[in-house]
């Protein structure tokens, strides 16, 4: 019978949690990437647009800013995704441990 570090059921607790943070860490980093990129497309899309027309950049920079936040959202959820995996993962209480 298996004992101490070696039960099966440590083993998996033990590789799910390794799975756990390496996926927190990757999902941390594309959704900061991508969120990243969003942004700064959106911000020189917005630039090039009061460039052609300034009357209107009011209006433009209104929408930026909706849009900004709205792409925020995306590495805010991947946040809270990678806080969840890390500190109440639902992997390890199905394992059993």
């Amino acid at each position: 019978m298996a004992s101490g570090l070696l039960h099966p059921t440590f083993m998996t607790a033990n590789l799910i949690g390794l799975i756990s943070i390496a996926m927190a860490g990757l999902t941390m980093c594309v959704g900061a990437a991508a969120a990243a990129f969003g942004e700064s497309r959106i911000a020189a899309a917005a630039m090039e647009a009061i460039a052609r027309q300034p009357d209107e950049a009011a209006p433009i920079t209104r929408t930026l800013f909706v849009s900004l936040a709205m792409v925020e959202s995306t590495a805010i959820f991947c946040l809270v995704i990678a806080l969840i995996l890390l500190f109440a993962n639902p992997f390890l209480a199905a394992a059993g441990s």
